[in-house]
C-alpha cells in the first residue's frame, strides 16, 4: 500500500455545534466520544486505474484533509469479490485508521462488485448515507441516480463508506462523510466498548 503524508489541522464543526447545540440525551453528551480528528485509509476499486491517475481517490484525499482531517494510506484493489473483501478487512484493522471510504465498483454493471463485497461485512449499516447521497446528487443527475449504490456501515468499531468512481462522485460523498465521520468513528468505539 502506498502512504500518503499526513496533516494535522482543527476539525470544522457541524452547523448544530456552531449553534450550541449538542443534543444532550438522558444527561450525557451525543457527541462527547468525537474523534476531532479522523484518520481516513482509502480504497480505490478499479481494473483500469492506478494510485498514480486516480481523480476520484485524489478528491477524497483532498476533501478529508480540507476538512482537517489525515489520510493514513490509499490502496488499489482490483474489481474482484474476494480483493474488496480482503483490503476492507485489512484498512479497517490498522490501528492508525478511524474511517475507511472506498471508491469505485458501486454501478450495476458486471465488474461492479463493491457492495456485494462489502455489505456482507457491515455489523450495522447507515442507509442515510445514501440516502442524502443520492438525493444531493439528484439535481446533477436526474433520474440516472437509481443505478448508484452508494452506501455506508460500520465493520469492526470502522464507519466505511462505498462511494461511485467517478470524481464528481467521490468529492460530494467525500463532503458528506467529512461532516459525519469524526461523530460516526467515535460512536462506533463507544458501542465496541459497552458491549
Amino acid at each position: 500500500m502506498e502512504e500518503e503524508r499526513n496533516t494535522t489541522s482543527e476539525h470544522g464543526s457541524h452547523d448544530d455545534h456552531a449553534n450550541g447545540a449538542h443534543h444532550d440525551h438522558a444527561g450525557h453528551d451525543h457527541h462527547a466520544s468525537d474523534i476531532e480528528t479522523v484518520s481516513a485509509a482509502i480504497l480505490t476499486v478499479s481494473s483500469s486505474r492506478s494510485l498514480e491517475e486516480d481523480p476520484a481517490g485524489e478528491a477524497i484525499g483532498e476533501a478529508f484533509e480540507r476538512a482537517g482531517h489525515e489520510v493514513s494510506t490509499r490502496a488499489l484493489v482490483t474489481d474482484d469479490h474476494g480483493d474488496v473483501q480482503a483490503a476492507i478487512d485489512e484498512l479497517v484493522g490498522r490501528e492508525d485508521t478511524d474511517v475507511v471510504v472506498s471508491t469505485g465498483g458501486t454501478g450495476i454493471t458486471p465488474n461492479d462488485v463493491t457492495i456485494e463485497a462489502v455489505s456482507p461485512l457491515f455489523t450495522k449499516e447507515l442507509p442515510g448515507f445514501g440516502e442524502l447521497f443520492r438525493r444531493r446528487s439528484y439535481g446533477e443527475v436526474g433520474a440516472r441516480i437509481v443505478a448508484t449504490r452508494a452506501i455506508a456501515g460500520v465493520v469492526s468499531e470502522t464507519p466505511v463508506f462505498c462511494l461511485p468512481g467517478s470524481e464528481n462522485a467521490a468529492r460530494l460523498g467525500s463532503e458528506i462523510a467529512t461532516e459525519v465521520c469524526g461523530h460516526l468513528a467515535g460512536l462506533a468505539r463507544q458501542d465496541a466498548e459497552q458491549h
